[in-house]
């Protein structure tokens, strides 16, 4: 099942941006959806880092509207018990992937996307400023698919294309190093290993 979406608007939240603008901020193989939950990055700011989420809504459920209804403010607290606490929440990742593989886009790569939260990185906090946020439909408690890693790997390797210090031996982590305690995502279940072999070109087609 695709992970379905609200109307998809084309370009930023003021048009759409110029073709240089789109080969570095807006992945092309994502569907874009502008998330009104983003603010500029501290000026001088790039990107160093990527960080690894996982995301599902209803917990342990997948497909359906409901990751992006949340990061566009338009999740209904009604339609499941678990969504009264988390419908007022303003957050949004950069980019997630479902488990078909299907990328949507919320917030373009030179701003600063709401993914991080309280968050520290090799003594840096408020990772926000300087990272990329990546969610993945999934669980602690389930593996995610093939698809996402290679769609993952891809988008990485785009990624350190147009930023390099996202090459650098500390630039990938996951919520739970940046936010332990008080993050577990992405959980056990993530193969570290398997996402390097796609980075490295050695994973298995």
């Amino acid at each position: 099942m695709k992970l379905s979406e609200p109307a998809t608007h084309r370009g930023g939240l003021s048009g759409a941006p110029d073709a240089g603008m789109v080969s570095c901020q807006w992945w092309p193989e994502a569907k874009r959806i502008p998330s009104s939950n983003r603010d500029a990055r501290p000026a001088g700011l790039v990107p160093d880092l990527i960080v690894i989420h996982a995301i599902s809504l209803p917990p342990g459920e997948f497909g359906g509207p409901f990751i992006a209804q949340l990061f566009t403010n338009s999740l209904d607290p009604n339609e499941h018990p678990s969504f009264a606490e988390i419908a007022a929440l303003r957050v949004s990742a950069h980019v997630v992937i479902a488990r078909d593989g299907q990328a949507l886009q919320f917030v373009p790569f030179d701003e600063r996307a709401w993914h991080a939260g309280v968050s520290s990185w090799r003594g840096r906090e408020r990772c926000n400023d300087f990272s990329i946020g990546i969610e993945l439909e999934g669980c602690d408690a389930l593996p995610f698919t093939a698809t996402q890693y290679v769609v993952l790997g891809r988008l990485i390797r785009w990624l350190r294309d147009r930023f390099p210090r996202l090459s650098g031996e500390h630039a990938l982590a996951g919520h739970s190093d940046i936010a332990p305690g008080r993050k577990t995502d992405p959980g056990p279940f993530f193969d570290w290993a398997l996402l390097a072999a796609h980075l490295d070109g050695s994973a298995k087609a």
